[in-house]
């Protein structure tokens, strides 16, 4: 019997990381990435071959991924955002938000190179469309993006031979977060006039799908209707 490949996701207990894990569940062994552990034993109760990885990620140290020697895929989902007027975020809010949203990137892929390596594998960066176009309001959280997509660009050439790069830049999302940047907003919120988190794992598995000669190293998706950003 073919070993599975292993996928592990960040963010995996809920919303857009929790859909990647679903989709990939039938065919590759899958390692939960996230804080809350008791949501990830009930997403990893769902999959055929799946474990939690309980982790605060913007700590994750050498012996957090000692035992994963081979990884096929890298799903970076989890982030955080704090909407708000630049004149009203003090420091500390660009520092939560870029070390969260980059730092943990980097770091956890930093320490997963070797891993990625062996596999030949895939580095996925959800990021978003504030990591296209900054609004206002969203200055932290955009510029966190913007500097997803640096990384993410700089990765794909620096590891060109060995392993695939893709950054997946979704419009508004009917997730928890949304609830959040629709309560800030003042305005409902509107599922049917969002992605699905469904649909955002579906382009992450067009892109691990694409074939071994083809390496897609950008997808943007927006909603078919409502609001583009």
């Amino acid at each position: 019997m073919t070993e599975r490949p292993t996928a592990l996701v960040t963010g995996a207990s809920r919303g857009v990381g929790a859909a990647v894990a679903r989709a990939l569940g039938p065919t590759h062994h899958v390692i939960l990435g996230g804080r809350d552990e008791s949501a990830l034993a009930a997403v990893a109760a769902e999959l055929p071959d799946a474990r939690p990885w309980p982790v605060e990620l913007t700590g994750v140290t050498e012996a957090d991924v000692a035992g994963v020697e081979r990884l096929d895929l890298l799903v970076h989902s989890a982030a955080i955002t704090r909407m708000g007027l630049i004149a009203e975020q003090p420091a500390a809010v660009w520092r939560e938000m870029f070390e969260v949203n980059v730092v943990a990137v980097a770091e956890l892929t930093r320490l997963l190179l070797p891993a990625l390596r062996r596999a030949k594998g895939h580095v996925v960066c959800v990021n978003s469309g504030a990591g296209q176009r900054a609004n206002p309001h969203w200055a932290a959280y955009a510029a966190s993006k913007f500097a997803l997509k640096a990384f993410a660009d700089a990765l794909r050439q620096e590891e060109e031979r060995d392993v695939r790069v893709t950054t997946v830049y979704p419009g508004r999302i009917a997730t928890d977060m949304q609830h959040q940047v629709r309560e800030y907003e003042g305005g409902p919120f509107e599922a049917d006039k969002y992605l699905s988190a469904e649909s955002v794992a579906r382009a992450v598995l067009a892109a691990v799908n694409a074939g071994p000669d083809a390496h897609l190293t950008e997808l943007t998706l927006r909603p078919a209707a409502g609001p583009v950003n």
